[in-house]
């Protein structure tokens, strides 16, 4: 996958040379969105609902893409403890000709500064000189109690794929350990793949750097007119699809969608695939002479609020489990 020339590199700020980190620069044209995701540590102890306030974004979402399980009673008030890394999904757009979150808006509090915004609030994923210009502030100094700031934040799409498999990027702060393969190690991708997708001339990181992680991925292939058509998993996390009804896990181990029914799953349309007694989500194998019978009851999107199942038949060598 080569992006040298599709990927700009290098999001200078107004400090010293040696003091400026690095971000990764998606060009792009047009209103397309993907969904991101941001690598993101907390600076204090947070209530999922108030890390969700944060970034405007769905506590369940939230929850499903760090793979928690959101049957915990009063789940949204649950305490996350400071130091936490998580993954916040985000709608990442086209603005200013570059890639970009730009559905973050902060009010501001007594003692804020756009540097403790930036650094501590944000955890490094925008920097106080962007707050500044997407914001029109002249004077960085004085910033008004109250005063709802847009909170640019990086993201990438990259067509939602790497090296043309499915893939979820996740912008993700450097820190002062971290090296590029003890990263691509953490996240089941390649030292060469961050490099090209970060457009990088060698594995040298500093802290404070934003890289895009490409993140292998589960990717639905639900009907055109299915409201969750074009629905990506990254491995190791789940989804909940058709008004919450149904959950779609990405491995960890595989890249193979699997959808069930969802933990909170209520007031929702048949789950059965016609023609039969399974269940969206069972799986039953008869062993014969020929090999073995695998019949499932897989999930086949969400239209005008019904559950479409889909019960298909495939014969395999020997049944699971033999």
């Amino acid at each position: 996958m080569a992006r040298l020339g599709f990927a700009l590199l290098l999001l200078f700020s107004s400090l010293p040379l040696l003091a400026v980190s690095k971000s990764t620069i998606e060009p792009c044209s047009g209103s397309d969105t993907c969904n991101a995701l941001l690598g993101y540590t907390l600076y204090t102890d947070l209530k999922v609902s108030e890390v969700a306030a944060l970034f405007q974004a769905d506590p369940i979402a939230i929850l499903t893409a760090n793979s928690i399980d959101i049957s915990i009673p009063d789940v949204e008030n649950h305490i996350l403890p400071s130091g936490l890394f998580l993954k916040i999904p985000t709608l990442c757009s086209c603005s200013d000709g570059i890639r970009k979150s730009i559905s973050t808006r902060y009010k501001t509090r007594p003692a804020d500064t756009l540097a403790s915004i930036a650094n501590s609030i944000y955890g490094g994923l925008v920097s106080a000189d962007q707050i500044k210009d997407a914001n029109s502030i002249s004077d960085p100094v004085v910033i008004d109690v109250g005063q709802n700031l847009v909170i640019p934040l990086p993201c990438t799409c990259f067509n939602s794929t790497d090296n043309f498999l499915p893939a979820v990027y996740l912008s993700y702060v450097v820190q002062a350990d971290d090296t590029v393969p003890a990263i691509a190690a953490r996240y089941f991708t390649t030292v060469t793949d961050i490099m090209n997708v970060n457009a990088m001339g060698s594995p040298s990181v500093r802290a404070g750097d934003i890289l895009a992680i490409p993140l292998p991925a589960c990717a639905s292939s639900f009907p055109r007119y299915a409201s969750d058509n074009g629905l990506i998993v990254a491995n190791g996390s789940y989804a909940i699809s058709a008004s919450h009804c149904v959950q779609c896990s990405c491995g960890p181990g595989n890249l193979n969608l699997y959808c069930t029914p969802a933990s909170l799953a209520v007031s929702c349309s048949s789950m059965q695939c016609r023609n039969s007694n399974l269940m969206l989500g069972n799986v039953t194998s008869q062993q014969t002479s020929a090999g073995c019978n695998v019949t499932s009851c897989t999930y086949g999107g969400f239209v005008n609020g019904t559950i479409l199942t889909v019960l298909s038949t495939a014969l395999q060598p020997r049944c699971p489990g033999i």
